[in-house]
């Protein structure tokens, strides 16, 4: 996650797990690398072996996107699964009043029924 306000979201939604904040994204733009985010605390929690799975929870963004390919690569040594969380449409959402983008992203994180 970018943010704390970001756990907060998440928990909202129900889901119960460990989170683990970065304080933002990648940013070259903005002279974010990856040595101004939390990403050592992350390797440092993750050297025990008890987590199975880490999901990327960060903002549809090109710089969230970077973030978490950035982590997927950071962990894939330690052969830990790391996911993304979908995007896309809202629960109850027209398809009609959908964005080009948002439309795309959703089809994109489809998942099998």
């Amino acid at each position: 996650m970018e943010t704390p306000a970001d756990v907060l979201a998440v928990e909202n939604s129900g889901f119960r797990g460990l989170y683990h904040v970065l304080g933002g994204a990648l940013s070259p733009l903005e002279d974010i690398g990856p040595e101004q985010l939390r990403f050592r605390e992350l390797m440092q929690r993750l050297q025990n072996g008890s987590v199975k799975e880490i999901i990327a929870a960060t903002n549809p963004t090109a710089e969230g996107d970077a973030t978490a390919m950035y982590l997927a690569k950071l962990i894939e040594p330690l052969q830990i699964k790391v996911s993304r969380i979908g995007f896309g449409l809202p629960v109850g959402a027209d398809l009609r009043l959908a964005d080009e983008e948002t439309l795309a992203h959703s089809i994109k994180s489809r998942r099998e029924l």
